[in-house]
């Protein structure tokens, strides 16, 4: 049935009159006559009975009406409903992520990211900071969160970068339990002469002390390689030897299990969100910048 018809029914049953319905639907009173005409034939109803002042609804009439509202209300529903669709973006965000997803606060960004943006489909990816950083500038990544030493500006200093910078905060030297008399009030040296947990290049512990040793001409003594936080925990908990962890974590730790932390030393960190800045706005890329500006507000 023609959605024209249908219209041109509810106005002459509103108006009462074809001349009044033609003007309203931009037609002339013979087109709209036809149209009612139509109406009656594919219906097989008499619809109007003709009166002095115009048109009059007949009982059939009369309760077919609500049902040609409600199928032209569908219809406006239905067209908005495609409108709306038309201004949604859409597409696949691969994420890089880094750390624990409360630090990150990984929870709250994609929450915010799915509520605004619902037809976008995430990939995270977990690795460490530098292959983060390494994948967001090939390309392999949309976007991803990199650790920096707090004092150094990398990705900010990178102009294929867009960065944010979301928090600082402070990396402390945690030693095992019963460790206290080799670690309190000890300086970076005589830190480097003891056995260290070791990191891959790419994870910020390494860049961190990469930063403090080779300028000092001094190599840690390593006696395990580790590239995972928890695991790190672990072996600092079994007695194996020194480790980064976060400020946060490490007062928790050694709380919990009796950890020895240095006091002398620390390394300041900044975490933030990087993307390729020529894809910047990109719809998909700037919704993730948009959901990360809510998260992190």
């Amino acid at each position: 049935m023609d959605l024209q018809i249908l219209r041109a029914f509810v106005l002459a049953a509103k108006e009462g009159n074809v001349s009044r319905a033609a003007e309203r639907l931009h037609l002339t009173q013979p087109a709209v006559s036809l149209q009612l005409k139509r109406f009656a034939e594919e219906t097989g109803l008499v619809l109007f009975t003709r009166t002095p002042h115009g048109l009059a609804l007949t009982a059939d009439g009369a309760a077919m009406l609500p049902q040609a509202e409600r199928v032209l209300a569908a219809v406006g529903d239905l067209q908005q409903a495609a409108r709306k669709l038309q201004g949604t973006v859409r597409g696949a965000l691969r994420i890089g992520t880094i750390l624990d997803p409360e630090f990150t606060r990984l929870g709250v960004f994609l929450r915010e990211l799915v509520e605004a943006a619902p037809q976008i489909e995430t990939e995270l990816r977990h690795g460490m900071s530098g292959s983060v950083l390494a994948q967001v500038l090939r390309g392999d990544l949309d976007v991803g969160f990199h650790l920096d030493p707090g004092d150094d500006d990398q990705a900010a200093a990178t102009p294929a970068l867009s960065v944010r910078t979301l928090t600082r905060f402070t990396y402390r030297v945690v030693a095992p339990a019963g460790w206290g008399p080799q670690v309190q009030g000890r300086d970076w040296k005589a830190l480097a002469a003891l056995p260290w947990l070791a990191t891959p290049p790419e994870s910020a512990h390494h860049r961190l002390l990469e930063r403090v040793f080779a300028p000092l001409s001094l190599s840690p003594r390593r006696v395990a390689m580790v590239d995972q936080e928890a695991s790190m925990l672990d072996l600092l908990k079994s007695g194996i030897g020194l480790s980064l962890v976060r400020d946060s974590i490490a007062i928790r730790e050694c709380q919990a299990h009796g950890l020895a932390m240095a006091d002398r030393v620390q390394l300041d960190c900044a975490l933030r969100f990087v993307s390729l800045a020529s894809r910047r706005d990109e719809p998909v890329i700037a919704s993730a910048w948009d959901a990360l500006a809510k998260a992190w507000n």
